[in-house]
């Protein structure tokens, strides 16, 4: 199983982005994990919303073929603790099939992603910038590595 965190837009924290790149040099050793980021639209400014989150989600379809598992990161999901997102993790991998979790533009997803993916995921009723949600997310999947594998990184 591949698993991939698909973004819109490049981080432009360099300490979020240290900080993700450590945890996802960490989940090497658990996984096929990649970082995956799709370019902020050209002249997005002139775009409504709406035209926004369809070129966006024609990209983010774009990624992702039919046999992936598409779980949106989506402030409408489904909230876990981190022994329920181990298990859903260990759920995913059973099943053999590619994951792609994927963080939608400032404006969320287009209903033609809504309509392909195959869960939603909440990481908070907070909202959290697009850039803090790749690290929050990249810690979650190595915690719920360590978790899975009776490591002491998380406690309860």
């Amino acid at each position: 199983m591949k698993t991939t965190l698909l973004v819109v837009g490049k981080t432009t924290d360099a300490h979020i982005e240290a900080l993700t790149e450590d945890y996802r040099k960490r989940l090497s050793h658990y996984m096929s994990f990649q970082l995956s980021v799709i370019p902020e639209l050209k002249n997005a400014k002139n775009l409504s919303q709406e035209q926004q989150k369809e070129a966006e989600g024609k990209l983010i379809l774009a990624q992702t073929d039919s046999s992936t598992t598409l779980i949106l990161l989506d402030e409408h999901g489904k909230e876990m603790r981190s022994t329920e997102f181990a298990g859903y993790l260990q759920r995913l991998m059973s099943a053999g099939r590619n994951v792609c979790f994927a963080v939608g533009g400032p404006y969320g997803f287009s209903e033609a992603v809504y309509e392909r993916a195959d869960g939603k995921l909440s990481l908070s009723q907070m909202t959290f910038s697009h850039q803090m949600v790749r690290l929050f997310f990249v810690e979650q999947l190595y915690r719920g590595m360590t978790i899975l594998r009776g490591e002491p990184y998380h406690h309860e």
